[in-house]
């Protein structure tokens, strides 16, 4: 475990060397998450009644989302991972005593982490202090903001063992650009990224929920927000337990496979 936790180390370490353009983000993410609430609430507005979520509900969702964009974000995938598989150099990392799953893994986590780290601080306090009804509500209570911890890692644990499909799914392919298109363009709309899910009409949100895009960012932001609670929430937690062990299973058993056919210039 120690060297696994030393290669979440120096990813995470890796990325302090662009801070600069985590700050331009920042300044960028603050007003278009504005932006979305100012939206959302003329929708509010004019329809109050059928409106899906407590409109304070809604906008600490949108903060959140601005504030752990690239925790969950699928696009957000390792390029050097890739090269290692295009170019061959990844005989190198097969040679090394580790699980080269579980390695790659702990690097996802180290850079999704000092991502999220660096952004989520201040656009967290800045959400905080805007006027009602724009700002980031606190939790409902201890025990919602314990469970929205627990949400979060499971969501990113289940987000980062989506990305080792496709990561180990390229060694079947001759370029990986087809297939990060495919396989992570669609999780933005199906895991509530681009629209919270219980905007979605109610047969097509049932079957969204039960997939494991839905035990992304959709779980933990509405556990914050108290949209989901009760036994909805227990149910939630479920699936991301469900789904991180599905997914965690099916990236190691393509992974054995890919190591066993792997072929380096001719080799």
């Amino acid at each position: 475990m120690k060297k696994y936790f030393s290669f979440f180390r120096i990813q995470f370490c890796f990325g302090v060397q662009y801070r600069s353009a985590f700050l331009s983000a920042i300044v960028t993410q603050i007003p278009w998450g504005l932006m979305e609430c100012l939206a959302y609430h003329t929708l509010h507005a004019s329809n109050t009644e059928s409106f899906p979520m407590e409109f304070s509900a809604l906008t600490s969702y949108i903060w959140l989302k601005e504030a752990f964009l690239l925790l969950f974000s699928t696009w957000m995938t390792d390029n050097e991972i890739f090269d290692l598989i295009l170019n061959g150099d990844v005989s190198y990392e097969l040679c090394r005593p580790v699980s080269i799953y579980d390695m790659w893994f702990a690097r996802s986590m180290g850079g999704r982490m000092f991502s999220a780290s660096l952004r989520c601080v201040p656009i967290l306090l800045i959400a905080l202090l805007l006027p009602r009804p724009y700002n980031l509500s606190l939790p409902q209570s201890a025990a919602a903001f314990w469970l929205f911890v627990l949400t979060l890692l499971l969501g990113v644990f289940v987000a980062v063992a989506f990305c080792m499909l496709v990561y180990i799914l390229s060694f079947f392919t001759l370029s990986p650009q087809g297939l990060r298109m495919l396989m992570t363009g669609a999780v933005e709309f199906l895991s509530g990224a681009t629209l919270p899910l219980p905007f979605i009409p109610y047969p097509v949100r049932k079957v969204l929920e039960l997939l494991p895009f839905a035990s992304m960012q959709n779980v933990p932001f509405r556990v914050y927000s108290g949209d989901l609670s009760g036994t909805d929430c227990m149910y939630a937690i479920f699936l991301q337990l469900f789904w991180l062990a599905v997914l965690v299973f099916l990236g190691k058993l393509l992974c054995r496979c890919a190591e066993r056919r792997i072929v380096v210039q001719g080799g």
